[in-house]
């Protein structure tokens, strides 16, 4: 019989900033991926917090379809009733009164930087222009996304720094305290760093930087683009901390399930400058990406998602208590919230990542030497056991190898 492998092209001609692992996957299925042979690996990675619903999602496949075959994109020029629908549900459910639709989690972040900016210009203070972010953070690739964030080997080599961005340390509130002035326009954090190591933002302090920044008149941006969406057991995770709500919110990955689709969402007031002109998409929004992100906005605001997601947390909560107890000497720490699940390790991450893959076991890396697992919201019982247990089996080959 002739093979039905799909047959390998060199990547020769694909610019050189991906270190990609030698995998190729031809299809999914829920929390599993299959490569042309007919491997099947457990993803715990998700496409990094993205395929949150699982892959090749039913209910999403069939509105895509429905979706393809009638309207595919317009322009902005025209009212999209997709974009109209999917705000109104995004609103109800947040502090947001109005939402602005992108392509990304990145794009999301340049909506919420202009606004916030825009917001002291167009009352009267153009002088506030500084975001104060957090070190770990990462908030995209984009030129002012990674000024942003300030990670030394993301602007390395891409010229002076941009002006109006500075960077603290992580949860550092006494820092933060003498950093805002009169110039400083937004603090920008994800409530829990995804790329920065798993490290959660603690409530208390999500509540001390909200009523800080009213003192002061400075916007409260929140990056949930990864920690957001149901990942930490409720919808996003800024919700577990008290009156710590933000005036403007980025997220993306899960609500389109792996369909490019994010938003920027805004108070009336924060997004009081944005008027006609100030901003734009050519594909932000359309009624393809509409169609999809309103049904898996919809799956994942039901309460069995939510639920799940808690039940499946507690899971892995027990099992990798017990890893770390049996491993002390691969296993560190464990951190994250929910879903967002973070292991400092004492190995390499990056060979626990390798190891793990020969495990059939997809885990993400991360900052700090951690490994993340990120897995679909809806991962059954059965399937958090596995992973447990391929993990297991992981910490084993990484302590037979250290000792060998």
């Amino acid at each position: 019989m002739a093979s039905t492998a799909t047959p390998h092209v060199p990547e020769d001609h694909i610019l050189g900033v991906y270190n990609r692992a030698p995998l190729a996957f031809e299809r999914g299925e829920g929390a599993r991926l299959y490569t042309a042979e007919g491997e099947a690996y457990l993803d715990c990675l998700a496409g990094i917090a993205t395929t949150g619903l699982g892959h090749a999602n039913p209910k999403l496949v069939a509105v895509l379809k429905a979706q393809a075959e009638k309207l595919w994109h317009v322009s902005n020029i025209f009212r999209i009733p997709g974009q109209e629908k999917l705000a109104a549900a995004l609103c109800e459910a947040t502090f947001a009164d109005e939402v602005f639709f992108t392509n990304s989690g990145t794009e999301a972040i340049e909506c919420a930087l202009k606004m916030a900016r825009r917001y002291h210009w167009a009352n009267g203070e153009p002088d506030r222009i500084e975001v104060i972010g957090f070190d770990g953070a990462f908030h995209g690739r984009s030129y002012a996304a990674v000024f942003a964030a300030g990670n030394p080997s993301y602007v390395e080599g891409f010229g002076p720094p941009l002006p109006g961005f500075r960077t603290l340390p992580f949860g550092d509130h006494e820092a933060l305290k003498a950093a805002i002035g009169p110039e400083t326009a937004a603090v920008i954090l994800e409530p829990v760093q995804g790329e920065g190591g798993a490290r959660a933002f603690p409530e208390a302090r999500l509540t001390e930087l909200r009523k800080l920044c009213d003192e002061h008149g400075v916007l409260l941006i929140y990056d949930e683009i990864q920690c957001g969406l149901g990942r930490t057991g409720k919808l996003f995770a800024y919700e577990w901390a008290s009156d710590a709500a933000p005036d403007i919110m980025c997220v993306a990955k899960a609500l389109g399930d792996g369909f490019p689709v994010g938003a920027c969402l805004a108070t009336a007031r924060a997004g009081s400058g944005m008027v006609v002109g100030t901003h734009g998409s050519t594909y932000g929004g359309n009624p393809l990406a509409m169609a999809v992100g309103l049904a898996a906005f919809e799956e994942l605001t039901r309460p069995e998602t939510v639920e799940n997601v808690r039940r499946a947390t507690g899971r892995f909560a027990q099992g990798l208590a017990g890893l770390k107890d049996r491993y002390p000497d691969v296993i560190e720490e464990i951190r994250g919230k929910g879903l967002l699940i973070g292991l400092k390790l004492v190995s390499n991450n990056r060979a626990f990542m390798a190891a793990a893959r020969e495990r059939r076991l997809l885990i993400a890396g991360g900052g700090d030497n951690c490994v993340r697992l990120l897995p679909s919201l809806l991962i059954t019982e059965a399937e958090v056991q596995e992973a447990i247990e391929k993990l297991e089996r992981t910490c084993e080959d990484i302590r037979a190898s250290a000792s060998s």
